[in-house]
């Protein structure tokens, strides 16, 4: 029997679903009473992979409700509108988004993604608010250099502090969920051994790279955007560089890798030997944090579960 390829399109309001083996396309509301309504439109033909972007809010209900029913894979949605142009097709609707969606899963092989547990998703929320609100004490404090009036110092201060207080608020909470559970906190423990990393980082790389421990060192510094890209072609030859993976997670890792070049000799002689070799700072930094990754991941390994 054909395992069925389904793309779906995801809105605010409903899902666009084609399966491809059959070119059978519905829409479903985007709610609980649409994702029964969809379970029951595939019936119990087996299903390969259901293939979706990314949606902000929209696709997280959607993700969590069939995470543990179906194979769900979630893709990149500018490599699935690159996929779509290179296919020859220029236009974009909900319903065409859906049929490249099934194409993409089918042509790739793509694998369906592991789900994740309620406190990797929690985890994960508290991270990004934490993010959020770190840019905003850094854009308040820049904002508090440049001001002169009395008032407005007064009123960005005041700002500034209720943000720094649930900045605390939320590393008090990231530590509670990361020890509520045992297999995640002896990780955490481990992951907080390397040095230059704490909690709230180790509890980034938990729930940005779920995958740690399972990969290899190359696969690891891929997946987080580390590993240089080569250009090169006939006798040209560019300048490599980073890029795609997963950003938030170099974000992450950036104040990990400045602790860990003065707290870390091992670390410290590499950039300061690739500093004296006439690398930019820069390249030596993203060095250490490629290898913060890497060591994180061999550290993991057979830990996450």
């Amino acid at each position: 029997m054909t395992d069925h390829n389904i793309g779906v399109d995801i809105s605010k309001s409903h899902l666009d679903v084609f399966r491809l083996e059959d070119k059978m396309a519905k829409r479903f509301d985007n709610s609980v009473a649409g994702f029964r309504a969809l379970i029951r439109w595939l019936g119990k033909v087996p299903v390969a992979r259901v293939v979706f972007e990314p949606t902000g809010a929209y696709h997280k209900a959607f993700e969590v409700a069939l995470g543990t029913t179906l194979p769900l894979v979630k893709v990149n949605p500018l490599q699935a509108r690159r996929f779509a142009e290179a296919h020859g097709t220029r236009a974009k609707t909900d319903a065409v988004d859906a049929r490249m969606l099934a194409l993409m899963g089918a042509a790739f092989n793509l694998e369906p993604q592991v789900p994740q547990s309620k406190e990797t998703r929690d985890l994960r929320d508290l991270h990004v608010a934490r993010a959020g609100l770190v840019k905003d004490r850094t854009r308040l404090r820049n904002r508090a250099v440049t001001q002169d009036l009395s008032v407005l110092k007064r009123q960005t201060k005041a700002r500034l502090k209720l943000v720094e207080q649930q900045i605390a608020e939320l590393d008090v909470e990231i530590v509670k969920l990361i020890e509520a559970r045992e297999s995640t906190a002896r990780t955490c423990d481990i992951l907080c051994s390397m040095p230059g990393v704490g909690a709230v980082s180790a509890a980034a790389m938990l729930t940005l790279m779920p995958e740690l421990g399972t990969l290899d060192r190359k696969q690891a510094a891929s997946l987080a955007g580390l590993a240089p890209i080569t250009r090169k072609s006939g006798q040209w030859q560019g300048k490599s560089f980073i890029g795609s993976g997963r950003k938030p997670l170099r974000d992450a890792l950036y104040m990990p890798a400045l602790a860990a070049m003065r707290w870390n000799p091992d670390l410290k002689a590499k950039y300061e030997q690739m500093r004296a070799a006439g690398k930019p700072a820069k390249v030596a930094i993203v060095a250490i944090m490629r290898k913060l990754i890497e060591v994180a991941n061999a550290l993991g390994s057979g830990l996450i579960v």
